[in-house]
């Protein structure tokens, strides 16, 4: 963020400051879709312009199409400010926006070795595409593995697809979380490394265009979602440990 000088900088008068405070950073726009945006922009602008110097008639009706189709790209990088309303590690909050989509016992064959909960989130083109910590701790393990691009809510795309995995040690117990590229997700991106302290409902990564994020529990946990139900990184409680 810019830094201006305490003389020029209205923000420093108390009344502004608190109310610039609550109100600022409303709407983002995630940094993985700066370029892209970038790109676009000037490719619709010369797009148009060509056409208004070679084709008057049709101007309006590309200007407009052009203005849907940038702000469908625009909401697919925005980033919402999420803050978790209760610290804490008994809680798992969702690492995703999307619709729950698995709720099952099954075996992680990756990590664990054994019987797990498994809670997946599958994430539209039009969801939020910012993954978040669902707990804070210390990452005991990080792969990244090259693979498929299977439809997000296939069974077979959480072992086949391009992926990573993340392991999550609180002391006393551990979670994994997977981030799956989808049928239109061609990048997974993370932020995050082996050994790295983190904090719950930090930004951990970015899917583009559509995903699924795996989360695996303990067996005892109790999990607060059901099937289908819509829910929101860093708002949304998906189990109690």
């Amino acid at each position: 963020m810019r830094t201006f000088k305490k003389s020029l900088s209205l923000f420093d008068l108390p009344f502004i400051s608190s109310r610039f405070s609550k109100k600022k950073m409303l709407f983002r726009i995630h940094r993985e879709g700066y370029s892209l945006l970038a790109i676009s922009a000037i490719v619709l602008i010369g797009l148009n312009y060509a056409i208004f110097q070679l084709l008057p008639i049709a101007f309006w009706p590309l200007l407009i199409l052009s203005v849907i189709l940038y702000g469908i790209i625009l909401q697919f990088f925005r980033n919402p400010v999420r803050s978790i309303a209760v610290t804490d590690n008994h809680l798992v909050y969702a690492p995703a926006d999307g619709k729950v989509c698995v709720i099952e016992e099954t075996v992680e064959n990756e990590y664990f070795k054994d019987k797990r909960l498994q809670v997946s989130i599958f994430m539209s083109p039009f969801n939020v595409h910012v993954n978040r910590n669902p707990v804070s701790g210390k990452v005991q393990y990080f792969r990244y593995h090259k693979g498929k691009y299977l439809v997000a809510w296939h069974p077979k795309s959480s072992t086949e697809n391009e992926r990573t995995t993340v392991v999550y040690g609180m002391g006393n117990a551990e979670i994994l979380m997977r981030q799956i590229a989808g049928a239109l997700a061609k990048r997974i991106k993370w932020y995050i490394g082996e050994g790295q302290e983190v904090q719950q409902g930090g930004e951990m990564g970015f899917i583009k265009f559509g995903s699924r994020v795996d989360l695996y529990l303990p067996l005892d946990a109790k999990v607060e979602v059901k099937m289908d139900e819509m829910v929101k990184g860093n708002k949304t409680v998906i189990a109690r440990l």
